[in-house]
C-alpha cells in the first residue's frame, strides 16, 4: 500500500514537473526541470523494479542530457521567444493523443499478472534456462549479452553512429581557438569553494562505482550501458570543476574516438573470435573449455565494449558542444 502511495505521488509530482517545463518561458529553469523530471522517473523505474533503466535514466537524464542542454543554451538566448502562431492545432493533438494513451492503457494486464502475455513466451525459458546454460544470476544481462547478443550489438553501432553524427553536425560550426584564451585553467568551477571541494570528493566515488556497475553487472543491476554513462557523469563532473582543458589533457579527443569505436570493435572481435573457435558469430561457449565459463568470459568482454563506446560517446559530444562558438 505504501508503495502505491509513494508512486501515486510521485506521478503526481511527474505530471505537475511536465506542465511547468511547458509554461516556462526561461529556458534556464526549464532545463532544470527536465532534470528533475528525470530522477523523478528514474524513481518511478526503481519501484517498477527496473533498476537498470533507473541507473540509465539517472545518469544520462538527469546528469550528462543536463550539462549538455546547459551547453546548448550557452549558445542561444536564456527566454524562449514569443510565437505567434496558433497553438489550437497543437493542443488538439496532445489531447486527441492522451486520449488515444489512456484507452489503450484498459487493456493492459495488470502490473505482475502471472498470465500476462509477456509471461506466456519466451520468458519463461529464459528463467529456467539461464542458471544452466550461462551460469549468473542477473538475467537480464544474460538475456541481453547472450540470447539478444546481436539486438545488443545493432544498439552498441547505434550510439557509434549517433555520436559520429553528432560530431559531424557540431563541428560545422566554428570552435573556440583556445590558443587565444588568457587563462584556459580558469574555465570551469574551480573557483568556487563549495563545488570544488564536493566535487572533488564526488569524482572517485562516481567513478568506482561505475566500474562496479560495469563488473558487477553479472549479479545486479548494472551493465555496460549504465557503467559507461556513470564514468562519463564523473568525468564532465571533472571537466566542469578543472576546465575542459584539463579534462582533454586527462583524456584526449582521439582517446576519446578510438574508445568510441575500440569498444564496438571489442564486441565484434568477440563474435568473430567466436567464429573461429568453431562456434558462430556471439557464440560464446567456445571461448573456454566449459561452455559455461566460456559464456561468463564472453560476458565480460562484450559488456566492457559497451560501457567503452557509450563513455567514449557521451564525453566526445560533452566536448565537442563545449569546443561551439557562441553565435
Amino acid at each position: 500500500m505504501i508503495v502505491v502511495v509513494f508512486g501515486v505521488f510521485l506521478l503526481t509530482i511527474l505530471v505537475v514537473t511536465a506542465v511547468a517545463i511547458v509554461r516556462t518561458e526561461n529556458l534556464f529553469v526549464a532545463v532544470m526541470l527536465m532534470s528533475i523530471f528525470s530522477l523523478l522517473m528514474a524513481a518511478n523505474f526503481f519501484i517498477l523494479d527496473a533498476a537498470d533503466v533507473a541507473l540509465t535514466e539517472a545518469a544520462i537524464g538527469a546528469g550528462i542530457t543536463t550539462v549538455i542542454f546547459l551547453g546548448a543554451l550557452a549558445l542561444t538566448a536564456r527566454r524562449e521567444e514569443a510565437v505567434s502562431s496558433g497553438r489550437m492545432v497543437p493542443l488538439a493533438v496532445v489531447t486527441v493523443l492522451a486520449m488515444v494513451m489512456i484507452w489503450a492503457t484498459f487493456d493492459k494486464p495488470r502490473l505482475g499478472d502471472p498470465d500476462a502475455p509477456v509471461h506466456q513466451h519466451v520468458a519463461p525459458w529464459y528463467l529456467e534456462k539461464t542458471p544452466e546454460l550461462i551460469g549468473i544470476p542477473n538475467v537480464v544481462t544474460a538475456v541481453l549479452g547472450t540470447f539478444r547478443g546481436y539486438d545488443t550489438l545493432g544498439e552498441v553501432f547505434v550510439v557509434f553512429a549517433a555520436c559520429i553524427g553528432v560530431l559531424f553536425v557540431l563541428s560545422a560550426g566554428g570552435l573556440r581557438d583556445r590558443s587565444k584564451e588568457a587563462d584556459a585553467e580558469s574555465i570551469g568551477l574551480k573557483h568556487h569553494l563549495i563545488p570544488k571541494v564536493v566535487g572533488r570528493l564526488l569524482v572517485p566515488f562516481i567513478v568506482l562505482f561505475g566500474l562496479y556497475v560495469q563488473f558487477h553487472g553479472e549479479y545486479g543491476p548494472g551493465g555496460g550501458f549504465q557503467a559507461g554513462a556513470i564514468i562519463a557523469t564523473g568525468i564532465i563532473l571533472y571537466a566542469l570543476l578543472e576546465g575542459e582543458t584539463n579534462a582533454l589533457r586527462a583524456l584526449p579527443r582521439r582517446v576519446l574516438l578510438g574508445m568510441v569505436v575500440g569498444g564496438a570493435l571489442l564486441y565484434t572481435l568477440v563474435g568473430v573470435a567466436g567464429m573461429l573457435l568453431g562456434g558462430n558469430f556471439l557464440d560464446y561457449s567456445v571461448l573456454a573449455s566449459d561452455p559455461v565459463v566460456g559464456q561468463q568470459v564472453g560476458i565480460i568482454l562484450i559488456e566492457a565494449g559497451v560501457g567503452i563506446t557509450v563513455c567514449g560517446s557521451l564525453l566526445s559530444i560533452f566536448h565537442a558542444f563545449a569546443a561551439r562558438e557562441a553565435s
